[in-house]
């Protein structure tokens, strides 16, 4: 799974790496080392225009908002459902009702530094349990993860209709098998979308399963490295630059 990952990029930042239209980002997040599901998040989305015009259909808009990890479908009646729905495995995404509606129309990339995950050591807790060492995964040039969403947009029906609450935008997090060189830390892992098929990923417009599922691919060997880091990081409290520092080999846990 992805519970964990790192966002420190700024917006104007991804509006030139995007290519992003219309930055509809009020407030710029605080970098944050340490997201973690239900904080505010960046998503890169494309929107069709609000209302059709006589001539011709316009293109959706890219744009970069703010949205909130752990996806609330548009019919659930509880948005508390949205802490369970912070991952969506790739091989069940287009069917699971869940996700299915989002998966055809409302398609996302979340920017990312790299993201955590943690593995079990030799050593045990005072309960019994294996220590786990967390680990840092990232992409190896140093670039941008673009990692595969969704998004959905909850209308809250407590609110009245000119309240600017009223509708709550959330995500999820793609995952599939991960590949050789991270399976080691974990099995599963966040699906990081190609430069050369953001625009069909985000292209709301796509919806044949099959065509969306092929844009689909785990990162190719040798495109992520992953490091041991400090175990602050497992605290969701704690946050700054130091969590993403590989930690020298004989601090880690074995």
């Amino acid at each position: 799974m992805c519970g964990r990952y790192a966002s420190s990029r700024r917006p104007e930042d991804l509006v030139e790496e995007f290519e992003i239209e219309e930055n509809r980002v009020a407030a710029p997040l605080e970098p944050d080392y340490n997201v973690a599901p239900t904080k505010e998040v960046y998503a890169v989305v494309e929107r069709p225009p609000r209302a059709p015009g006589d001539g011709p259909p316009e293109p959706a808009a890219r744009q970069l908002r703010v949205v909130r990890w752990g996806l609330v479908p548009s019919w659930a009646k509880d948005p508390s459902i949205g802490n369970r729905l912070i991952n969506a495995r790739m091989e069940t995404v287009a069917e699971k009702p869940a996700y299915k509606r989002a998966f055809a129309r409302r398609r996302c990339l979340l920017p990312a530094d790299g993201y955590f995950e943690w593995y079990p050591t030799e050593q045990h807790t005072l309960a019994g349990k294996p220590r786990k060492q967390p680990f840092f995964i990232r992409p190896t040039d140093g670039g941008v993860l673009a990692m595969a969403g969704l998004y959905e947009i909850w209308r809250d029906p407590t609110r009245a209709d000119d309240d600017p609450e009223r509708y709550r935008w959330t995500c999820t997090v793609l995952t599939t098998q991960a590949e050789d060189a991270v399976g080691r830390i974990h099995d599963r892992m966040p699906l990081a979308v190609e430069r050369e098929r953001w625009d069909r990923w985000l292209d709301p417009t796509v919806a044949d399963r099959d065509d969306l599922l092929g844009l689909l691919v785990p990162a190719a060997p040798g495109r992520l490295e992953a490091f041991p880091v400090s175990t602050a990081v497992s605290n969701v409290r704690n946050n700054g630059p130091q969590l993403i520092e590989p930690i020298p080999p004989e601090e880690a846990m074995a």
